[in-house]
């Protein structure tokens, strides 16, 4: 236990990291009539990432399967996990290491962004040089004064002067996160407890381990492949064109629907033959999350604060997303227990089942909807013109064409 605690500090210290630093690189390294496209892209891939792990899972379950048979939980709660079982998810967990291996060197051979370089390390030839490698043309580099390096310095993250220009814009990114997270977390990791009373999976005391672990990860493999991935590349292919708040707001509200449709009339799902019905609505919640929210709070952070400080606004706001997760994650397992005291999961007090926590994840998405309106759209606007970062060169370029307008005084 110890060794998965400290494992999963790290995957969240390193990689969980790199979430702030993908988002931000692509955001500064595109332009702005294709930013969004970019940036939805690198997060798009986490999909393909779901799909690959369920693949695994369903392959090694299945060969473990075949080769090692076990009677049922509930005809033989001991036997029915075999000791080579121990291996399956170890060799899942194991596939994990292949894909980071992959990337290691070509993460450690990325250059800083020109912007990060010429603003914040005020290596103005450094900038040029890496810009030169990346788009391969040829750039020199032009000195601004040190006037102008001060002034981009003027306040930073705990400043009044950010809480004025950005203080909203930060708690609108971190507060759709959060809420997003709470439900989509929630529905993510325990589609199992939601399958098995839809009769979609099997009551889990009619299984063995392994045919549990395949079964499980057929269904979460379909819904990703069906519902998940498809969310994810709807976003790159449009948000360019409708923009994030449209998609955000779209994707909050679609949500609710769709969760509202799976409660409201929950004793109609769980009657024999409507699960299939109960799966297509639950596969839209994943794709209206994915065209939706899941991808705009991972785009928008990256876009709207100033170059000193957007990887550390936009770290802020996925920390509050993984709070989310971890509500989500603990409410929802003791939520999801049935109201009646002998049908709880072994160790688990009572609790308000899985309609009514499909409510309160309906009334979190509502929130999110609400506290989009805090966040600005970034469509076709260039970073400089989002953070501010420009408005002493527009203040001085309108003074210019105010006087250069001006009736000549008279004679």
């Amino acid at each position: 236990m110890a060794t998965l605690c400290f494992f999963r500090f790290w995957l969240g210290f390193g990689i969980g990291g790199d979430y702030p630093l993908s988002a931000t690189i692509m955001s500064e390294y595109a332009n702005k009539r294709t930013r969004g496209a970019f940036i939805a892209a690198v997060f798009a891939m986490q999909g393909f990432g779901n799909l690959t792990g369920g693949i695994v899972a369903i392959i090694i379950s299945a060969a473990f399967k075949s080769r090692f048979d076990a009677p049922a939980y509930k005809d033989d709660p001991a036997g029915s996990t075999v000791p080579q079982a121990d291996y399956a998810w170890r060799i899942v967990l194991m596939f994990g290491a292949i894909p980071a291996l992959l990337t290691y060197y070509w993460r450690m051979k990325m250059p800083e962004t020109a912007r990060y370089t010429a603003l914040v390390a005020k290596n103005a030839k450094q900038a040029a040089s890496d810009m030169t490698q990346v788009l391969n043309v040829e750039i020199v580099e032009e000195p601004e004064p040190a006037e102008e390096l001060a002034r981009r310095e003027q306040f930073g993250l705990f400043s009044r002067q950010f809480a004025k220009r950005h203080g909203l814009h930060l708690l609108g990114t971190t507060a759709c996160w959060f809420l997003l997270d709470i439900a989509f977390y929630s529905q993510n990791l325990f589609q199992k407890d939601i399958y098995t009373p839809v009769n979609w999976l099997p009551k889990a005391d009619t299984m063995n381990a392994l045919e549990e672990m395949f079964k499980i990860s057929r269904a979460q493999t379909l819904v990703a492949l069906c519902g998940t991935i498809p969310g994810y590349w709807f976003t790159v292919f449009f948000v360019d064109i409708i923009g994030r708040f449209i998609i955000q707001l779209g994707g909050f509200f679609f949500m609710t629907v769709f969760m509202l449709g799976l409660a409201i009339p929950y004793h109609h799902w769980t009657t024999p033959g409507h699960h299939i019905g109960f799966v297509v609505m639950y596969a839209f919640t994943f794709f209206f999350a994915n065209f939706g929210p899941n991808s705009t709070t991972f785009i928008v952070p990256a876009e709207i604060f100033p170059a000193r400080l957007r990887s550390t606004c936009h770290g802020i706001s996925a920390a509050a997303g993984k709070a989310g997760a971890i509500i989500g994650s603990f409410g929802f397992l003791y939520a999801a227990q049935s109201t009646d005291p002998n049908k709880t999961d072994a160790g688990y007090p009572p609790g308000i089942g899985v309609r009514n926590s499909l409510f309160v994840l309906s009334g979190c998405i509502v929130a999110g909807f609400f506290f989009t309106f805090l966040v600005p759209e970034s469509k076709g606007k260039s970073l400089e013109e989002l953070s501010g970062e420009n408005e002493h060169e527009e203040a001085e370029t309108s003074a210019a064409a105010d006087y250069r307008t001006a009736p000549a005084p008279p004679a």
